[in-house]
């Protein structure tokens, strides 16, 4: 028998494509549906995207959800919220219409504009880890207004993916404080600096960015009635969400300090909340107040993970329906250490610890008894020795993780979450909703944002449910110790080549 209680919605913008959900007070998913879109790689570290392929799939998806569902469950929704990827932007027109092509947040052609950001060692830079990402918003706009000045300069707004959707439901234009603090320079209780962004080159930042900055879990405005009459909803309010991975972190009931939360899909997100303004060197953050009042939120990342996988069936052509369970059986006779085969994982830069854009992809060690599951082994493994590399960061700077809470399409993958879980020496917990854990995050904030819960604590008693752990075998965590440390000399080594 279905809820008939509360219904929220919720929506996640991802890299491949939008999925939309729909969920009940206990958390369960009741209907979900997916719309793929196309990336594109114009030239070497840059990707992009149409970004009416979003809405449009968009539309396909909720329409799909909705159609499934009875007019008594229509009349018991009772907001939406949405989290996108950060820093996907896209210049548009007074009327939100786009002007160019998105660019999305894995792309680096902002290079050199970060690295010129960071030499000027401003003191906003002590709010972000010290430097900025070529993948950020504030990096891109220089970019787009030293290279596609006519664009430039022709953009009512230079927006995220996030506004734009929002922009789409409610007609306002509201940016995210999750995206504006983690990756926009916007600080807690200050604001922008107008001395930064002047000497970034970006004095006009007011003209070109959204400044009308609304918290998590607040209300953005409400869904506009051209949308209510086309399906038939009630009036609802758009509750602010914000990046997927860290409404994903919400999605598997990490709200406070201790766990860290792990969204492993396409690339690794790693964050952790803590209590103190802990300084970590090689991460993201301190991040004050970014998700949860009287929380500061640190973050990791790998630029690169699932895509490398997704690269290498590419390679070998093991795209049929099978080939994801011959790679697994494959893969399970290789021993650890891939028979002396190395890789690291920076196919598109590495984002933490080293914030090095220029970083590479490397596949070292061939000899004629390598075959491809050495390769599918290998790479698993260097993601593996990324993550541990980011655990290690975090704990040789004060802060404990008692244990990792994941979720994403490679949570799926046993044989790599027992060698993420033996190489870091760390339990992993999957949850029963590690398939939707950020659509269940955007619910979970239209559950609090609409007052059906006090309090994201007390969403997360209600609607987020443990599933299963993966324990570590420490044994073979000792035996990836000598891996490890190769991995890691393996890039000090090639850093200047």
């Amino acid at each position: 028998m279905v809820n008939q209680g509360h219904l929220f919605l919720g929506a996640d913008f991802g890299t491949q494509g939008v999925r939309v959900g729909l969920a009940d007070e206990k958390g369960s998913i009741l209907e979900a549906k997916e719309i793929k879109y196309p990336i594109h790689y114009p030239k070497p570290g840059q990707a992009i995207q149409n970004s009416v392929d979003w809405w449009r799939g968009f539309e396909e998806a909720l329409g799909a959800v909705l159609g499934n569902i009875t007019p008594t469950q229509k009349k018991a929704i009772r907001a939406i919220s949405i989290c996108a990827t950060s820093s996907t932007i896209v210049p548009v027109d007074q009327e939100g219409n786009a002007l160019d092509d998105a660019i999305m947040w894995m792309d680096i052609r902002a290079k050199e504009q970060a690295k010129r950001i960071n030499e000027i060692n401003h003191e906003v830079l002590k709010y972000c880890g010290e430097a900025v990402s070529p993948e950020w918003l504030i990096p891109k706009l220089l970019w787009l207004k030293e290279n596609k000045r006519e664009i430039y300069d022709k953009a009512s707004l230079i927006v995220e993916q996030i506004d734009l959707i929002n922009y789409k439901l409610t007609d306002i234009w509201a940016a995210s404080k999750v995206n504006a603090v983690c990756k926009w320079n916007y600080i807690e209780g200050i604001g922008f600096d107008d001395d930064y962004m002047e000497k970034i080159g970006l004095d006009d930042y007011k003209n070109k960015m959204i400044v009308n900055i609304v918290p998590m879990g607040k209300c953005v405005g409400y869904l506009k009635q051209e949308l209510v009459q086309r399906y038939d909803l009630p009036d609802i309010p758009v509750i602010q969400g914000g990046i997927d991975a860290h409404i994903g972190m919400i999605g598997m009931g990490v709200v406070g300090p201790g766990k860290m939360a792990a969204n492993m899909g396409t690339s690794f997100v790693q964050l952790i909340f803590t209590d103190q303004d802990v300084p970590v060197k090689g991460i993201w953050g301190p991040y004050k107040g970014a998700m949860v009042e009287g929380l500061t939120l640190l973050e990791a990342g790998q630029i690169s993970a699932g895509s490398i996988i997704k690269w290498y069936q590419n390679i070998f052509n093991l795209n049929s329906p099978e080939a994801y369970k011959i790679m697994q059986e494959e893969v399970e006779n290789v021993p650890i250490g891939a028979d002396g085969l190395r890789a690291l994982d920076f196919f598109q830069g590495n984002r933490t610890p080293y914030k090095d854009s220029y970083a590479t992809g490397v596949i070292t060690g061939l000899t004629l008894n390598h075959d491809r599951a050495h390769f599918h082994r290998a790479i698993m493994e260097a993601v593996s020795f990324g993550f541990k590399n980011i655990v290690k960061n975090f704990e040789d700077s004060g802060v404990p993780i008692t244990k990792v809470i994941g979720t994403g399409g490679v949570t799926h993958d046993r044989t790599w979450m027992q060698i993420l879980s033996d190489v870091t020496g760390k339990e992993f917990t999957i949850n029963e909703n590690t398939n939707y854990g950020t659509i269940l995050g955007c619910t979970m904030l239209s559950a609090v944002g609409s007052g059906v819960y006090d309090s994201l604590f007390e969403a997360a008693a209600n609607m987020v449910h443990e599933k299963e752990t993966i324990q570590p075998n420490l044994e073979n965590t000792k035996k990836y110790e000598k891996p490890f440390e190769e991995y890691l000399h393996l890039y000090q080594a090639l850093k200047t080549v």
